[in-house]
């Protein structure tokens, strides 16, 4: 017997609701206007599938970022930027898994959906094609497990429907310095999740 597709599955009012919440903070902090908030609430209560769903807030955060800290410290490593072109990679894990450790080179964009697979992505020991890159992160019933040494920022932009995005905060750590590379984390998580975690 076929199995079905999580993403088809109906939606309740709940659902429906709190992806409008996501809209409205989205357009209180300026990220979409007025027309194109009444043009997404009226898809998000038009929708019946989390598929329907996923278009409408996939390029916004599901909680406002603020600034990124600046803390004076001693020289410490951080992970080398370089810039070779390395633009853009897309991978895609189906009922199996993508794993990147050591020394590798993060493209400025890199794109990873998993689909009852996952991914293990290390950048502890990786360099950087830019000084931010964007990590497209989506799981359906599916996860990915990201790790980042302390002198890299984390933005967590992640929309979690029936899944969920976690990640460290940069509010207290020392080691971060306004050399220290950006890791901006977006996509979602369709029953599945996505875990970061800053490790030495």
């Amino acid at each position: 017997m076929d199995e079905q597709d999580p993403s088809q599955l109906r939606i309740s009012d709940s659902d429906r609701h709190r992806v409008a919440e996501v809209l409205r903070e989205a357009a209180g902090d300026g990220r979409i206007d007025l027309e194109e908030l009444d043009e997404r609430l009226e898809a998000t209560y038009a929708a019946r599938t989390y598929a329907d769903l996923v278009p409408i807030t996939v390029d916004l955060p599901t909680q406002a970022t603020s600034g990124l800290p600046v803390h004076p410290t001693a020289a410490t490593p951080t992970p080398p930027v370089v810039s070779d072109g390395h633009t853009a990679e897309r991978h895609l894990a189906i009922l199996g898994g993508l794993e990147r450790k050591g020394v590798w080179t993060v493209p400025a964009q890199l794109t990873v959906n998993c689909v009852m697979g996952g991914a293990d992505l290390d950048l502890r020991q990786a360099q950087f094609a830019a000084r931010e890159v964007v990590l497209v992160v989506n799981a359906v019933m599916g996860g990915a497990d990201i790790k980042v040494n302390p002198h890299t920022h984390v933005v967590m932009e992640g929309t979690g429907i029936m899944g969920g995005y976690s990640g460290p905060s940069d509010s207290s750590p020392p080691e971060l310095d306004a050399d220290s590379p950006t890791v901006r984390i977006r996509g979602f998580a369709l029953m599945g999740g996505v875990s970061v975690s800053r490790r030495p």
